[in-house]
């Protein structure tokens, strides 16, 4: 695993529990907030090649 992949499981790892606890919580900006930092480490692992398989709902969708 590169460095750059372990980086972003590990970003996606904090940002899913940090999503989950917003939803439990009925945090509306922070569950936005987190849905746009997942979506954004979804392209930057596109980007890169990288299939980090907790991101494929938030990758971007190719029309």
């Amino acid at each position: 695993m590169t460095e750059l992949q372990t980086q972003i499981v590990d970003r996606t790892t904090e940002a899913l529990t940090s999503l989950r606890i917003a939803e439990a919580e009925d945090d509306d900006h922070l569950v936005d907030v987190r849905t746009g930092e997942l979506e954004s480490l979804a392209r930057t692992a596109c980007e890169h090649g990288l299939e980090i398989p907790q991101l494929r709902p938030f990758a971007p969708q190719v029309a």
